[in-house]
């Protein structure tokens, strides 16, 4: 398993800004975060799986 920091996340989508990622997530559109520590992660099977979904 994988995680992604937000640098890889933006990467990752494209070099989408920080306002937008969280309005993915508050949407549903993107999986939430792990806390790890005091940062956060994302797991990158569950990226990729929310990517695919939207794509169609």
């Amino acid at each position: 398993m994988r995680y992604l920091t937000f640098r890889d996340l933006q990467d990752k989508l494209g070099g989408r800004g920080r306002t937008t990622i969280y309005r993915d997530v508050e949407k549903g559109r993107l999986p939430k975060p792990v806390k790890i520590g005091s940062r956060l992660y994302w797991n990158e099977a569950d990226v990729d799986a929310a990517i695919a979904s939207l794509a169609g």
